[in-house]
């Protein structure tokens, strides 16, 4: 079950929010979200990210679009370093060896990252680019790619067994449960809130360094998922820089926003992992409204 609040409503929460907000931001923060070949609507889920971002009101966004896939990667070449975060809205052909070797050494010293969604499964024989997401999936990935991770009795699981990198059930509504309540990107947030409908990935697996699970959710098998507690938030760090990657926010076909991405629940985390990879702190204000355990709330504010 879920509530939806109309754009004049929604309007009038971030009015209230970022005027609370604006007495200590300013719009400073550079962003470029990477994008241009996906398996997933990268045409509507870019927008939506820009508009997320620019709606902290901290962040200024521009998209890099990569060539279409099977054409000529050559000429994109992307310098990373005017930003303070770079968001991976991409899975698709190799970025050629100077962009490589520009994003490693951009999160090595320091850059800030969000992986996004579908962006976990890019790159699978990338071995620096599986450090800075943590893990991964689809791609051929397997127990070659490290060990699934996932919480069983409260405590972490790195489970070795061979098999598959990526799968996910039925798009459906799950309960997404804090597993590190106090960090900066949760804090003040309920420890338990309601998804609206998304993919929920499960048997994700991959290096697993220096990684922490921030959230996870229950795949139950009755909608075709592990039956286990599968990651949907993490962070990462990679040198001196810091990711953050979530796994929720799936955009699918067609020409409308989708439930995921505009579930208050998606927005508030992107933006506020968003600060945290950027910054190392979280200074944007709780909303007033946001789901409940039992109840999911999604905002409709995105813009066409």
């Amino acid at each position: 079950m879920h509530k939806r609040i109309t754009r004049t409503a929604v309007l009038a929460i971030f009015s209230l929010v970022m005027l609370i907000v604006s007495c200590s931001h300013e719009t400073s923060l550079k962003a470029l979200i990477v994008t241009g070949q996906n398996n997933h609507n990268w045409q509507r889920s870019s927008v939506a990210l820009k508009q997320i971002l620019e709606k902290s009101e901290i962040f200024t966004v521009d998209i890099s679009l990569s060539p279409a896939a099977g054409e000529d990667m050559s000429g994109f070449i992307v310098d990373f370093t005017p930003y303070d975060l770079i968001v991976l809205d991409f899975t698709g052909d190799d970025w050629p060896e100077e962009t490589r070797d520009n994003f490693v050494t951009y999160v090595q010293n320091g850059g800030g990252v969000v992986v996004y969604h579908a962006a976990s499964s890019a790159f699978p024989d990338w071995p620096e680019y599986n450090e800075i997401i943590g893990l991964g999936g689809w791609g051929g990935r397997d127990e070659g790619a490290g060990p699934y991770v996932y919480i069983e009795d409260g405590e972490v699981v790195r489970d070795n067994s061979p098999g598959r990198g990526g799968s996910h059930g039925r798009v459906h509504e799950f309960l997404v449960q804090a597993f590190q309540p106090s960090h900066p990107v949760l804090n003040g947030l309920p420890e338990k809130w309601m998804h609206a409908e998304d993919e929920l990935y499960d048997q994700l697996r991959g290096p697993a360094k220096n990684m922490e699970i921030l959230a996870y959710a229950h795949a139950d098998e009755k909608f075709g998922g592990t039956g286990r507690n599968e990651p949907v938030l993490m962070t990462i760090t990679y040198g001196k820089g810091r990711i953050f990657h979530t796994v929720l926010g799936h955009a699918g076909s067609g020409d409308s926003f989708f439930p995921a991405m505009e579930s208050a629940g998606f927005v508030v985390t992107t933006q506020r992992g968003a600060e945290w990879a950027a910054t190392g702190n979280v200074t944007q204000e709780v909303p007033a409204a946001f789901p409940t355990e039992t109840q999911s709330l999604r905002w409709d504010f995105f813009e066409e």
